[in-house]
């Protein structure tokens, strides 16, 4: 393994309060433990991040891995190199890394976040030069933006203007996930400056999972015809399986695996277990819930986190928050859902054109 030190991210201990830095040096006299038996290791600790150095050159990396992927709380091992903070040695030692690797017939993408704001590139002219870099000082390689290799396939993200559904899809993009976005727009009940809001989200999450391509779908006429059809109490549950059935759609169009919500369970009445039972039944394919156990403060940290906050809590509705019933269905069942539905007028159809007069958008 080409790698002279190992970052080490750990998860939920970030978010404890006060008793956090108990959690901390816990964690940390794990990681000794474990690698005590290897030799002697540097082991420092910084922003939720840690540095693990070995002190010697005779130190078998492949079994520091091995071990630390055995230590609770560690949610992410990177394996890395050290080289000097100038562009210079970030292009020599990413070709002399890479040219020590079997790169025939692989993909890349190059992704960059600049800690130092005084460094003279910022985050995407880092991506752009090094892509260029790569390129010419590599054999093998050939670069591909839109479908580099990974390794957790790609899932679609149902994008709100709210909290929660950006902290899910970046929870799912960290772990090796690709992802692609629906939005659903209800103009002229919500307005463009709700749609700019989500572009902004899309923007903001793909600083940290690469190239997203961006489906805003528009809903009004479907929307209206379930509040015209349908029992008031049933609108909500209707409305989203109806957004599930699209975004499964357009996942198996575009190859996608999987869809993601921001759902928790409990938080609004459309979130109850019966509720998100009758929801899944409206697709095939698996729905992935990564906020699922979280409660509101531990959802709006993590936003806060990835810089989606600001920008979800601007006051510009969605239309998932435009026309919610008074006295919403909590425990609904799937027969007595599915009875309801065939009042709409032509779901298939509504559905459908929809799909066809969506817009898409490749945000980077």
């Amino acid at each position: 393994m080409n790698a002279d030190i190992i970052l080490l991210k750990y998860g939920e201990i970030s978010l404890k309060g006060l008793n956090r830095p108990v959690f901390e040096k816990k964690l940390m006299s794990n990681i000794n433990r474990a690698l005590a038996p290897l030799g002697k290791f540097s082991v420092k600790r910084s922003q939720s991040t840690v540095y693990v150095e070995p002190l010697s050159d005779d130190i078998d990396m492949e079994e520091t891995v091995e071990r630390l992927s055995k230590v609770f709380g560690i949610v992410n091992i990177c394996p890395a190199v050290k080289c000097e903070k100038t562009m210079e040695a970030i292009e020599k030692t990413t070709v002399a890394a890479l040219n020590q690797m079997d790169l025939e017939g692989k993909t890349f993408k190059v992704e960059a976040k600049r800690e130092d704001k005084q460094f003279p590139m910022n985050s995407p002219q880092i991506c752009q030069h090094m892509g260029g870099v790569i390129l010419k000082n590599t054999n093998g390689l050939t670069g591909d933006v839109h479908n580099p290799d990974s390794t957790a396939g790609k899932a679609t993200l149902l994008l709100s203007g709210g909290i929660d559904s950006p902290v899910a899809g970046w929870m799912i993009s960290k772990r090796g996930a690709a992802l692609e976005a629906v939005h659903f727009h209800s103009h002229p009940y919500t307005s463009d400056r709700a749609k700019e809001k989500v572009i902004d989200l899309a923007k903001i999450i793909s600083e940290y999972t690469g190239e997203i391509k961006l489906h805003i779908v528009p809903f009004t006429d479907i929307q209206l015809d379930i509040i015209d059809k349908c029992p008031k109490e049933y609108l909500t549950i209707i409305m989203r399986r109806l957004m599930m059935q699209i975004a499964e759609r357009i996942s198996i169009e575009s190859g996608s695996q999987a869809l993601i919500t921001g759902e928790s369970i409990g938080q609004v009445a459309s979130q109850t277990m019966e509720s998100l039972a009758v929801t899944d039944n409206a697709v095939n394919i698996p729905v992935f819930r990564p906020c699922i156990g979280m409660d509101k403060e531990e959802i709006v940290t993590i936003s806060k986190k990835i810089d989606t906050y600001e920008t979800s809590i601007l006051p510009y509705e969605d239309c998932c928050t435009i026309f919610v019933p008074k006295h919403p269905k909590t425990k609904p069942s799937i027969p007595e859902i599915v009875e309801a539905e065939q009042l709409l007028t032509d779901p298939e159809g509504m559905m459908n054109k929809a799909i066809e007069e969506r817009e898409i958008l490749i945000i980077k």
